[in-house]
């Protein structure tokens, strides 16, 4: 590495970091944990949303995806989330054209969605 100009050296460590940012840094939970469940911030939505088929599209890397996680804070791991890097193909079939994309009851809504909005979409209650 003693060989590596200043700037590549900069750049690779902020690739690095970029990469290692990506993460969801989620932990997994049983979504019919119900206890579990309640106890997160917008966890009955986010439980409903999945228990309606309620898809979320999008991508590591998409600062509006990146949003609308954080809307959802650690209940966002119960949400039914297709990353479009690792399957391209299934989002190309659903007809998605932008990130995030949500698909509620067979129809696509791009954007960020406000959660009040995905959840009458879905007919799921907020807490």
């Amino acid at each position: 590495m003693k060989n590596i100009p200043k700037m590549s050296m900069v750049i690779l460590m902020i690739v690095s970091l970029l990469i290692v940012g990506c993460g969801t840094g989620q932990s997994s939970i049983d979504i019919n944990d119900l206890e579990a469940v309640n106890s997160l911030e917008n966890g009955p939505l986010a439980k409903c949303l999945t228990e309606k088929g309620v898809k979320m599209y999008g991508t590591e890397w998409c600062p509006h995806c990146q949003n609308q996680k954080k809307a959802f804070g650690d209940a966002f791991q119960l949400i039914n989330y297709i990353d479009c890097d690792e399957r391209r193909e299934e989002c190309i079939n659903a007809g998605v054209k932008g990130f995030p994309t949500w698909e509620v009851n067979g129809s696509l809504y791009s954007g960020e969605q406000p959660l009040p909005r995905l959840a009458a979409l879905a007919e799921c209650e907020m807490d």
